[in-house]
């Protein structure tokens, strides 16, 4: 039997996604399309991979097993492309785009960009490459992606970053957390000196943690590491750690028994694509402009705060 790695795929989004809709917009497709790729890969494997019964979706102890099996072939699958890239590549076929977002990027934005882009550049490949916290410079740096959906800026002479959107701060609690109560009326910096917020590796940019820990004054730090937002999600709801995001992270990633509270006197931070300096790439500087010139059509609905904040 032949697995699609298509098929694969769509499911293994859903896995880490949780949600079919979130799973759809991570991979540019519609939510039907996400789906009717499970059901034909769940009668091509003949078991129920997926638990659709609650929020999030959960896979059932099938789909556990076959997400694993999915890992490890597409991750196979994307080393053979790039091993076999320079000698397979038609020489008039030029290089893709490669656009990298990290978390949801800036937010509804991001895909308004990527689509953009594709709309006014149809000719040109567009790679779409998920980034972790780690990522925040050297995924541009190293010359892994040309453009980059990062927060907050990076500190770094080699790269340069428009800023997207600007949001209000928040973290995220589990509902039985003695915060959760103030998911309407919002805390202050203050009140989070208890809060164990989740751990990132030694090697995350300085800027990123100190975005993530609101300049170092959230002091408190959960035995919990996470570099993805469902890393995240999985310490706040199993009750192991907090996080901490931009407003629309509670768009994003509405998981059961995670509750998402404003931050009032924590400045504003923004989203930024950030490219590399003096990348002289004609692409690079296409998609630059289509990205900010959306974000001023986009940004004010983005921008506003959640209830509870003044």
């Amino acid at each position: 039997m032949a697995l699609d790695l298509r098929l694969l795929s769509s499911f293994l989004a859903v896995v880490e996604e949780g949600h079919f809709g979130r799973a759809a917009a991570r991979l540019f497709l519609s939510p039907p399309a996400v789906t009717q790729h499970v059901r034909r890969l769940e009668s091509q494997v003949g078991a129920r991979l997926l638990d659709r019964s609650g929020s999030p979706v959960v896979p059932t102890a099938a789909g556990v097993r076959l997400a694993g099996h999915a890992r490890t072939l597409l991750d196979a699958a994307n080393a053979a492309l790039d091993d076999l890239a320079d000698v397979t590549r038609e020489p008039d076929e030029g290089r893709p785009l490669r656009v990298g977002i990290m978390a949801h990027g800036s937010a509804e934005l991001t895909p308004a960009a990527i689509n953009a882009y594709r709309r006014a550049r149809p000719e040109v490949r567009v790679e779409i490459r998920q980034l972790d916290f780690t990522e925040h410079v050297t995924a541009l740096v190293e010359d892994r992606v040309d453009v980059a959906f990062v927060r907050p800026s990076p500190q770094d002479e080699r790269l340069v970053a428009d800023v997207l959107t600007t949001e209000q701060r928040i973290v995220v609690v589990h509902e039985r957390s003695p915060l959760a109560d103030a998911r309407t009326c919002g805390v202050r910096v203050a009140d989070l000196a208890e809060l164990p917020l989740f751990r990132v590796p030694g090697h995350t940019p300085q800027t990123f943690t100190e975005y993530l820990y609101f300049d170092d004054r959230a002091q408190r730090r959960s035995s919990e590491y996470a570099v993805t937002p469902q890393e995240v999600l999985t310490g706040v709801v199993t009750g192991r750690a907090a996080g901490s995001g931009l407003r629309s992270f509670a768009r994003y990633y509405a998981w059961p028994g995670a509750v998402f509270i404003p931050v009032l006197d924590a400045p504003w931070e923004s989203s930024y694509l950030a490219v590399r300096a003096g990348d002289d790439n004609p692409e690079v500087r296409i998609f630059r402009a289509l990205a900010v010139a959306l974000a001023k059509d986009l940004g004010p609905t983005i921008n506003s705060p959640l209830s509870g904040s003044g």
